[in-house]
Formats: C-alpha cells, sequence, structure tokens
C-alpha cells in the first residue's frame, strides 16, 4: 500500500479555484483510497502570502486534517514546496498548484502506475482536448528564441513559426501515446514523484524564486530516473502565462530564465 504527501504553494490565491482544486483532489483522493491504490495521505498547505481562513477553507472541502506551513512570507514556489518536504514525505510525493483540477479517477492512475512502472521516478499528467486525445504539458528543453516566441512575440509571428512552436511543446508526437516517455521537460503544475528521487536532488533548486523551477527540477530528475507523461492521468490547468501578469512577473521570468541558462547552456536559437 503506497502512502502519499501533497504539498500546494499559495500566494494570495483565487479562492473558488483553489476551492475546486481542494474538492477534486479529495474527491481522486477518496476514489484512490477505495481502490486499494493508496493507504495513507498527508496534505500541506504552504501559504506564503499569510492569508487567514485557508485552513478553514480546506476544511470545509473535506480536508480534516492538514498541515500548515505559514509566517514564512513569500519565500517562493519552490523554496514553499521545499518547506513541505522538509516536513517528511510519504512514499510517494505530490508537487501540485492550487489552479489544478483533477479528474476523479486521475490519482489512483497515476499510483498505479508509478507501482508498475518502478523505473519511473516523476510522472506527469494529460491534459485533454477534445478528440485529440491526451495533450502532455511537457516541452522540450528551450532556446531563447523558443521562450520569446511562446511568452511575449505577437500573434502574427507566431503563426510565421507555428511549426516551432508545436515541436518545442511536443505537440508533434504522431499519435498521441498513452505514455510519453523521457521528456525532456514536464510542468510543474502536477509532479508525482519518488520521495527517494526528491531527497536525492534536494528538491527545487532554491535560486528559482518562480519560473524554471520545474524545468531544472525535470533535467536533474533524468540523471537519476525516467520521466513519463501518462495518458490516463487527467487534469485541468488555468494557471501559466507570464506576459499577462504584468511587468513583475517577466522580470522574474526573465530572471529565472538566465538561472536556468547559467546551470544549463545556453542556447540563443
Amino acid at each position: 500500500m503506497t502512502t502519499l504527501s501533497i504539498s500546494l504553494v499559495t500566494f494570495h490565491p483565487d479562492l473558488p479555484m483553489l476551492r475546486d482544486t481542494l474538492s477534486s483532489l479529495r474527491i481522486a483522493m477518496g476514489y484512490a483510497l477505495a481502490s486499494g491504490d493508496l493507504s495513507e495521505v498527508q496534505l500541506t498547505l504552504i501559504d506564503n502570502g499569510d492569508d487567514a481562513g485557508l485552513v478553514e477553507l480546506a476544511q470545509l472541502e473535506g480536508w480534516a486534517d492538514i498541515r500548515l506551513e505559514s509566517g514564512q512570507g513569500n519565500v517562493g514556489f519552490g523554496r514553499g514546496h521545499n518547506l513541505a518536504m522538509e516536513q517528511g514525505m510519504g512514499d510517494l510525493h505530490l508537487i501540485l498548484n492550487p489552479d489544478v483540477y483533477l479528474l476523479p479517477q486521475s490519482l489512483s492512475m497515476a499510483l498505479r502506475f508509478m507501482r508498475e512502472q518502478p523505473e519511473c521516478g516523476l510522472l506527469s499528467p494529460a491534459m485533454m482536448e477534445g478528440s485529440r486525445g491526451p495533450h502532455y504539458l511537457c516541452k522540450r528543453l528551450p532556446s531563447v528564441f523558443d521562450l520569446f516566441l511562446r511568452g511575449f512575440a505577437p500573434g502574427w509571428l507566431r503563426w510565421i513559426f507555428r511549426g516551432r512552436m508545436l515541436r518545442y511543446e511536443m505537440d508533434t508526437e504522431g499519435d498521441h501515446p498513452s505514455v510519453l516517455w523521457d521528456p525532456p521537460i514536464v510542468s510543474g503544475c502536477f509532479m508525482l514523484c519518488r520521495a527517494e528521487l526528491l531527497r536525492q536532488l534536494g528538491g527545487f533548486d532554491p535560486r528559482y524564486f518562480l519560473y524554471f523551477e520545474d524545468f531544472d527540477l525535470s533535467v536533474r530528475a533524468k540523471a537519476h530516473g525516467r520521466l513519463a507523461a501518462v495518458g490516463d492521468v487527467r487534469i485541468a490547468h488555468f494557471g501559466g502565462g507570464a506576459a499577462r501578469k504584468g511587468w513583475k512577473h517577466i522580470k522574474m521570468f526573465c530572471r529565472s530564465a538566465r538561472v536556468f541558462f547559467d546551470l544549463h547552456g545556453w542556447k540563443w536559437v
């Protein structure tokens, strides 16, 4: 039987969206417990904004036993998750965003895959897009030009380079396999990791305040185990888009991009 720990970092969250996330997580957890894929779960809420009432909100959504980390101020996304990991992890640890909605069977399917595929150290889910099948939250290693196109280029320029963008976002992988093994980068909105792997990696690199910490963790994780994007593990994700959030986020994005390229090699085009 598998034990699971979950960490969820918030900073002045959209409360209705967080409520939906917690509700969907509780339903998915209940399904996993009932199906025998899970024996024990611990949720840690890391409050980077010192917002009152978050524990009460979680309890209203069915989380009677919840661990809270607060009072540390805004230490950033990765360091926030590291605080939860330092308090102890289960056999598996789920890194989750407060803007993710889990389908009811998604957690059970993820836990089952990790049990059946011991070589997998980190699992990423899929988003469903109509009849197209699973759309994986994966990317190739970026160049500076790729990041500019995706985040900041005008629509007409993105249209000219749409083939390049599809390739960068790994949206040209043929018939959408049910499992995409060893993608270079997976999204930090939902990362199901083996606790042993996270201990080897030391969690997230604290040099990233926000953005690119998932890129960095993906690259480092591949040195210790395989990554897999699994089509049966399905979510909806409502976040992203640094450029749409204003100049403060653009500056953080650019600062973290520089840290990533300094550590893993610059690639301009």
